[in-house]
């Protein structure tokens, strides 16, 4: 650990179901922490009872394995080393949309990514979604090609076509790399993955074989080599090598009678066939043929050749068990797996002086970001805490993180910020001792002294002063790490209560558990008493809501229908100018409210768009692309609500007496107003609130804060009554896939759930349809089920938060749906009945 050099600290990312646990015990198994033939069915990350029964990933869970290098194959890396052992920090990450957030959890302590595809389906809505996460924490990809056993016995494909479909899948992965990724790469240089330079590895988890083109180009050389008797240096070896992956991919074509390569198929006699067809898949395919098709002799001179070695019992296998055996033997997945990874995957040396801008908030140039930069284990500890692990011990956690810079160690003193600390205060920040440092080893957790930086590592006894991330340090002046940006947000809530109401307590101490132990899922008390549990989607809540009964609150509960948050906007600028006046009768405000144009809206939600940028660049933007008046767009006051959120409040008057005394009350007003329309007390999204004018009374003592807040208050009610008050509802993007003949099936499905297709595409080379659609998240719950029934269960949906629009009809008017909506969620809130008139805000000249 004390080898930074040597650390590659990496996470495993895809798509659902396309193998990422499985393939990760091929790592383990070649670490010697499980059995090599039980690999790829013990699951060994997946750690929980409800993760074996449903085979899928829940948490990420982290592992450390050490490998060593042999000498010829330490000439590849292109960054410092220190000696042949490498320590590899692993996290298995879930593959389902509704646990992204562990995703970005784990990028977070990591550097490195090995995305996995299966080469049947392709890349899929979410393998866009966390490669797109990755490139935005400037983390490293390598691909791996996964599930080739079924291309090649259920599809049966042709080499060429498999070739192809290869050659498609990088392109893709490609194209979303240089479309989320900086220019030229940025500080990290060139990030696209090329199987040329080794970064891509094909194979099957399942049967724990893998390649990378290097495994081949060896094979060559030393064939080669044998036959000259020339011993070469690992340097030489090495260039030889990096020569040969080259011929063996893209328009490389080979001639077996004179054993030259040609850049054109065009040979002397006719015809020739593409190198890594010819020299790659055909053997495999050869293998596969002779196991699978019982040609005993056959497949017994081509284990001679190949020099492959079987135990007495693999020797009476036959057909499938015998083909792993053999696979395993020849091309064996973890070495191949652990070699890409510690050849191509950056050390925390390399990585963190292109990370830290991204990572630490400070200056970057005071002692922690130069601890960090350098990863100086002699600089002040700067410590990212991005997850909380729940320990056996009832209610307490393990501080998951990472060390960035400085060395933590049992017993230490030091500064807990949390994610609301700001320098220079006092809140949010604890000064404690660590009780313990471990270290997580997949089920196990292993005692360790101290960590040294570029580590991952786990800490005891601060999980009381954290909720859910944080930032741990021993320097008196350091700001906070960034915190994490999630692609979902918590659009469906689920209403608990206990069922014995004397276990109230229970169910507090429960939630607040819950909120600890899951990155993205909120826990909220409305006015009204409810307590609210939100999450991304409905098997992240079902999830959640499991985990609290049996183990957070450990008492029976009761649950509402899943609810879905919806926002309140407008669609015309106000019909008349809203007057409010204030209780004592002696200030006047004059206000209008208007829609946002297009797309600014999700700007302000992306980040392009913030309340702290600075002035002269966000009035360029918003002339620029919105063509707002030069001037409104200087005079923005804040964004709401929280500060952060999609509504403006923009000053627009001309030479008012005392308006900048009034400022900070007007703000706080909106910020209240845009927290809680006035349709039925949700946020309100994409509405701009002008001031147009005031009138103040003289004396300072009569326009206090509570004369003004509530008064601004009603002026912004009015304005979004008088601006034909909308609802907006959340959609997710659908994609699903299936085989042709049900794709009827689905139309009839989404059109009875207000959903509509706007893609469909046959996947190259497989049976598969990939249609995408948009579906209200309202009218999703039972979707999967429904599907599955109507299509025979061959239908695959994957569901994804995509944009919030607009629902047609005015929620004001009684025969339309928004109505009922309204109606419902104010019964739900105990507010009273039917939206207030306008007159309740609107004041007379």
């Amino acid at each position: 650990m004390d080898k930074k050099a040597n650390i590659r600290n990496m996470s495993v990312i895809a798509h659902v179901d396309h193998g990422k646990s499985t393939l990760t015990d091929s790592l383990v198994s070649k670490a010697g922490i499980i059995a090599g033939a039980r690999a790829g069915e013990t699951r060994f990350t997946d750690t929980r009872k409800d993760e074996q029964e449903r085979c899928i990933t829940i948490k990420s869970t982290a592992i450390s394995l050490f490998y060593e290098l042999s000498e010829n194959d330490m000439a590849f890396i292109k960054q410092g080393i220190n000696g042949s052992g490498f320590l590899i920090n692993l996290i298995d990450s879930p593959g389902h949309v509704d646990f992204s957030s562990e995703v970005t959890a784990a990028l977070r302590v990591t550097d490195g990514a090995l995305v996995v595809v299966d080469c049947v389906s392709g890349v899929c809505v979410q393998t866009e979604t966390v490669l797109r996460q990755a490139i935005a924490e400037r983390i490293k990809p390598v691909l791996m090609m996964n599930k080739m056993d079924r291309a090649l016995l259920e599809l049966q494909l042709e080499p060429e076509r498999l070739y192809q479909t290869f050659q498609r899948i990088i392109e893709s992965v490609n194209v979303i790399i240089s479309t989320y990724g900086e220019e030229d790469g940025g500080p990290m240089g060139n990030i696209f993955i090329d199987p040329v330079i080794g970064t891509v590895g094909f194979g099957s988890g399942l049967h724990g074989w893998a390649f990378t083109l290097k495994q081949f180009a060896e094979m060559f050389i030393s064939r080669y080599a044998a036959k000259g008797n020339t011993t070469m240096t690992p340097e030489e070896r090495c260039k030889k090598v990096e020569d040969m992956m080259k011929k063996l991919w893209g328009d490389r074509f080979f001639d077996p009678e004179t054993n030259k390569f040609h850049k054109s198929a065009n040979g002397p006699k006719g015809k020739l066939s593409r190198t890594f067809v010819h020299l790659i898949l055909e053997p495999i395919y050869k293998m596969f043929d002779a196991i699978m098709n019982f040609k005993k002799e056959e497949a017994a001179s081509m284990l001679e050749k190949l020099d492959i070695k079987l135990d007495s019992e693999d020797k009476e296998k036959e057909g499938k068990p015998l083909l792993k055996a053999v696979m395993r033997r020849w091309l064996p997945a973890g070495e191949a797996l652990l070699q890409m990874i510690t050849i191509h995957l950056p050390s925390p040396v390399t990585a963190q002086k292109y990370r830290c801008e991204l990572l630490y908030e400070g200056p970057g140039d005071d002692e922690a970001a130069m601890g960090i930069k350098n990863c100086d284990s002699s600089a002040p500890l700067m410590m990212y805490i991005s997850k909380m692990v729940p320990t056996t011990d009832k209610g307490r956690f393990y501080a998951f993180g990472r060390v960035f810079s400085g060395t933590v160690s049992t017993g230490l003193k030091v500064r807990i910020m949390g994610p609301n600390f700001t320098p220079g205060k006092k809140e949010d920040l604890y000064t404690k001792q660590i009780q313990r440092t471990i270290l997580m080893m997949g089920r196990y957790v292993e005692p360790i002294e101290d960590v040294p930086c570029g580590n991952i590592v786990g800490l005891v006894g601060v999980d009381q002063f954290l909720v859910k991330t944080g930032t741990i340090t021993t320097y008196e002046q350091a700001h906070n790490m960034r915190v994490m940006k999630f692609s979902v947000s918590p659009v469906v809530r689920v209403a608990v209560e206990a069922k014995n109401p004397s276990d109230l307590p229970k169910l507090v101490e429960g939630l607040k558990r819950l909120a600890k132990s899951d990155p993205m899922v909120q826990c909220i008390i409305e006015e009204s008493g409810e307590h609210i549990v939100a999450g991304a989607g409905e098997l992240h809540l079902e999830i959640c809501l499991k985990d609290l009964e049996e183990d957070h609150a450990c008492i029976p509960l009761k649950k509402s229908d899943p609810v879905v948050s919806y926002r309140e906007t407008v669609s015309e600028e106000s019909n008349q100018m809203c007057l409010s006046k204030s209780p004592n009768k002696h200030n006047r405000l004059f206000m209008k409210a208007r829609p946002f144009p297009e797309g600014l809206a999700e700007d302000i939600e992306k980040g392009d768009v913030t309340a702290r940028q600075e002035l002269k660049l966000r009035a360029r933007y918003l002339v620029d692309k919105y063509e707002w008046d030069a001037t409104d767009a200087r005079k923005i006051w804040c964004f709401g609500p929280d500060g952060t959120g999609p509504n403006l409040l923009v000053d627009v008057t001309k030479g008012v007496q005392y308006l900048n005394e009034i400022k900070d009350s007007v703000v706080a007003g909106f910020q209240w107003a845009s927290k809680e329309g006035v349709l039925c007390e949700e946020n309100m999204r994409a509405i701009r609130y002008d001031v147009h004018d005031v009138s103040l009374h003289t004396d300072a003592i009569h326009r206090g804060g509570g004369q003004i807040i509530p008064t601004a208050r009603r002026a912004l009610y009015a304005c979004q009554l008088t601006a034909e008050p909308r609802l907006m509802e959340p959609v997710y993007l659908v994609e699903i896939q299936c085989p042709e003949s049900v794709v009827g099936g689905i139309y009839g499905v989404l059109n009875r759930r207000r959903g509509h297709v706007f893609e469909e595409c046959h996947v190259m080379g497989t049976p598969i349809f990939v249609v995408k659609a948009y579906l209200p998240v309202n009218e999703s719950f039972g979707f999967t089920a429904d599907l599955r029934s109507n299509t025979g269960g061959q239908a695959f949906p994957q569901c994804v938060f995509d944009h919030w629009q607009v629902m047609p009809g005015d929620p004001q008017d009684a025969s339309t749906k928004p109505f009922g909506i309204v109606t419902d969620i104010r019964k739900r809130k105990g507010i009273k009945e039917g939206i207030p008139a306008l007159d309740h805000f609107l004041d007379k000249m």
